[in-house]
């Protein structure tokens, strides 16, 4: 196992983005000062914030976010914390007219990553992506294309990817420890609140609520959905699944050396505080199924924390020799009696459940994207073809979701096979937002 990607290392398109690398590092200098600009500052834009201003000769210059009253606060932190200021915008295209802007980072709400990600290529920047790497799967596929045509490094932030323990375990697996691996089970508990009842309202003053929507067809604003609560309205959000099941499901089918599966099935509903304006599943049981036979699930649970192995989310790999438990934090094995042989827990510890999720990953994960672009690291831990596999599986879950609870899958390339399902592959946008690879 292993020998398609070996650790992501040795692939045709790794290797070919190592080498535009390169190329681009003999342009910049492998010491030269990188300078970053981050796109969206309210959530995850907070730990790309902490990541790359702690990585040596990075200077964070440029915050951009549709809201002012956001971009003021963030910006004063960042100030007080790191003694250096930085120049904000509230649109994230008067980043790419700046020369002094190398790199860009989206942390923006799931329906923008892609066409910032795009515009900031066509504008000659590397950029690192948060996951999910677009609203729906077509926006991979122009993710993929739009890296391919512009050659820019481009880093989806699956940052488990970069965790040395994780990789440590991925070894063992790769020399036998467990066997043959035949099912991973993941989850994620967590203990969130009704969003209640909102109204269309105007929009408060500091937010350019036109501009949020992006992409998006316009509609009228609602007193219950900015800041956190687009996740849970399909329009704008990706549900659970890509909000956090995306993380779980790239270690599992990386571990255990999976693409696109044949079969889906999404089994979800809303089982707490009903009333509320929250449209999608609170608690969903997906399972993708491949055609040797070995199978992936993962089990959301947005309104009940009960952990799991003491885990808020994690993954179970079941083998044939053995098993073993691993999250941000480490990993445990255990044999075939289930008695424990080896733990191993990471020297600095990562957010698990946090709307924010900072921590030691988003450091490490940071310094590989850095160091492909500088050409002191061979291959990027989560090139956008990778990303593009994981996100598409939790968007095949929303789809079989919204399709009957069960969809089959061409395994070459994910697309599902009924005609429903089929319309769900891509999204409408706002006339002149529209997302091209």
């Amino acid at each position: 196992m292993f020998d398609r990607r070996s650790m992501i290392k040795g692939a045709g398109a790794v290797g070919a983005m190592a080498m535009s690398a390169r190329s681009y590092a003999r342009i910049l200098g492998a010491n030269d000062r990188i300078r970053v600009g981050i796109v969206g500052v309210n959530g995850r834009g907070q730990a790309h914030m902490s990541a790359f201003a702690k990585q040596p000769n990075v200077q964070v210059t440029h915050f951009a976010d549709v809201d002012s009253a956001v971009l003021a606060k963030r910006a004063s932190e960042f100030a007080q914390r790191h003694g250096s200021t930085v120049e904000t915008t509230g649109d994230y295209r008067r980043l790419l007219d700046r020369k002094a802007v190398d790199v860009i980072t989206v942390a923006t709400p799931d329906h923008w990553h892609a066409k910032v990600a795009i515009d900031a290529m066509d504008a000659g920047r590397d950029v690192y992506i948060e996951k999910p790497i677009g609203i729906a799967p077509a926006e991979g596929e122009a993710l993929i294309a739009a890296q391919k045509r512009t050659g820019r490094v481009l880093q989806v932030g699956n940052q488990q990817r970069s965790s040395a323990e994780t990789r440590q375990l991925a070894e063992l697996i790769r020399a036998g420890e467990l066997g043959d691996i035949y099912e991973a089970q993941t989850w994620y508990a967590n203990n969130r609140k009704s969003i209640g009842k909102g109204q269309v309202v105007p929009p408060p003053p500091n937010l350019d609520w036109a501009m949020w929507q992006g992409p998006r067809p316009r509609g009228p604003y609602r007193s219950n959905l900015v800041h956190y609560n687009w996740h849970w309205f399909w329009k704008y959000g990706t549900g659970e699944t890509c909000n956090n099941a995306m993380h779980e499901l790239d270690v599992a089918r990386w571990l255990m050396d999976l693409s696109y599966p044949s079969k889906v099935t999404a089994l979800g509903e809303r089982r707490f505080y009903r009333g509320d304006d929250w449209e999608m599943y609170d608690t969903l049981a997906l399972t993708l199924g491949y055609e040797d036979g070995r199978r992936i699930r993962w089990d959301g649970q947005s309104c009940n924390g009960m952990l799991r192995y003491g885990r808020g989310r994690g993954t179970l790999l079941l083998g044939t020799r053995g098993s073993a438990v691993v999250d941000r934090n480490g990993f445990e094995l255990y044999d075939l009696g289930g008695k424990q042989l080896r733990e191993v827990k990471a020297a600095a510890e990562s957010e698990t459940t946090g709307t924010v999720g900072e921590g030691a990953l988003d450091i490490y994960h940071a310094a590989n994207f850095l160091g492909v672009i500088r050409g002191t690291e061979r291959a990027l831990n989560s090139p956008i073809v990778e990303g593009h596999i994981s996100t598409t599986l939790c968007h095949l879950g929303n789809i079989a979701y919204r399709s009957g609870g069960a969809i089959t899958t061409d395994p070459t390339t994910g697309k599902p096979k009924e005609a429903a399902a089929q319309k769900l592959w891509s999204v409408d946008y706002e006339p002149g937002w529209e997302v091209r690879g």
